[in-house]
């Protein structure tokens, strides 16, 4: 019988705090370990290591576009810009572990997964609807949103940033050129 609260969404949401506190550390006996319990009984709730990835991968994806959707919400242009580059941000430092699984496009034939991640995209292109891009400028302005996002993130989260100038400042920059771009595209 199962451990009485342990359930789906508890195992992927442990699993996904573990993935964050150890981004390498992630297994079901270390998992088990955590709630509790044997790893043989993590069974009952996920098919193995690779369904608790693709829960975790899910449920990143999920919480980032909530979280950019919240961020978003009632503002236009720049101000959205900004507003979405800060929570990204702050939502991927946050969860160190489970960031990268959020950048990757929706496995072919998951339709869990392409509809998490068809949700993140629409955001992005809510708010360059703001600027009036819409097909294919809106598509290579979503790619040129996620780089410069992705590529600060992956670089500050990977200990990359050790040159005496504040981030916060470099980010700023780094902002103030999206937006400038996204205006004169």
């Amino acid at each position: 019988m199962a451990r009485a609260g342990l359930d789906y969404t508890t195992v992927v949401e442990r699993g996904a705090q573990l993935l964050d506190a150890d981004p390498a550390g992630l297994s079901l006996a270390a998992l088990a370990e955590q709630l509790g319990v044997r790893a043989p009984s993590l069974y009952k709730h996920v098919d193995g290591l690779p369904a608790l990835q693709r829960g975790i991968m899910l449920r990143a994806k999920q919480e980032l576009a909530e979280v950019l959707g919240r961020a978003t919400m009632g503002r236009s242009r720049d101000d959205a810009v900004r507003a979405m580059a800060r929570a990204y941000r702050a939502w991927a430092v946050e969860h160190p572990g489970q960031y990268p699984l959020t950048v990757r496009a929706n496995a072919p034939g998951d339709e869990d997964d392409a509809r998490v991640s068809g949700m993140l995209v629409e955001i992005i292109f809510a708010v360059l609807r703001g600027y009036n891009l819409e097909g294919d400028d809106a598509v290579d302005a979503t790619r040129f949103l996620r780089s410069a996002l992705h590529g600060f993130v992956a670089l500050e989260t990977g200990g990359a940033f050790a040159l005496p100038r504040e981030l916060e400042r470099s980010f700023e920059k780094l902002t103030d050129s999206v937006v400038t771009a996204l205006a004169t595209w």
